[in-house]
């Protein structure tokens, strides 16, 4: 009776087993997304589905581990923010606003906090994988709301729209939303929010 019960508890608690045998606890386990919001025509979709081994510069879990881009270079924590828009000329950026307020972006790229902003394309020289990515160093994030912005910054003659996919891994779960963005009439910029 007591394996059942004990990995009842452990599928509950997210454990998983030591090299000792006993279970232990998932450190993400209490890193969870709660009011999950996506502003006006943004819809943030939390399912994932495999399609296969992971692809890198897509800003996707295609594998459905709950980390987006591994394997590719990208560094990665508890919180990552990741979009990508394939060859586009365009400039694009990332925005996260933490709980106290700090913005990480392309001027700002590390304020203190833990978040950092990896890449910043299409300044890095990207060649036309253009993708840019927030992660958080460490185990612990500060708990609050958070906002993270895509804005459009400059089209450089790209096909308008321009297609932006957004990746978000908070805890060992990812959410997914695609955008489109085009300059004026508050369409070049979208985004979403949470708390933790």
């Amino acid at each position: 009776m007591r394996g059942p019960l004990l990995f009842s508890l452990c599928v509950l608690a997210a454990c998983g087993p030591t090299s000792s045998g006993r279970p232990t606890r998932d450190p993400y386990a209490d890193v969870v997304a709660k009011n999950v919001v996506g502003e006006a025509g943004v819809t943030v979709t939390s399912a994932c589905t495999p399609t296969g081994p992971e692809l890198c510069f897509n800003a996707n879990d295609d594998n459905c581990n709950g980390v987006i881009d591994e394997g590719c270079g990208s560094a990665t924590g508890v919180l990552q923010f990741m979009i990508a828009w394939g060859d586009s000329p365009a400039d694009v950026d990332i925005v996260v606003i933490d709980p106290s307020g700090a913005k990480v972006n392309k001027s700002n790229p590390s304020p203190n906090g833990g978040l950092r902003l990896e890449r910043s394309c299409p300044d890095d020289g990207c060649h036309g994988q253009n993708v840019e990515n927030v992660y958080f160093e460490g185990n612990e994030p500060p708990r609050g709301k958070y906002a993270v912005e895509v804005k459009l910054v400059d089209p450089h003659g790209a096909e308008l729209p321009v297609k932006v996919h957004l990746s978000a891994r908070v805890g060992s779960r990812t959410y997914a939303m695609d955008l489109e963005l085009a300059p004026g009439q508050g369409q070049d910029r979208r985004g979403f929010g949470f708390e933790l």
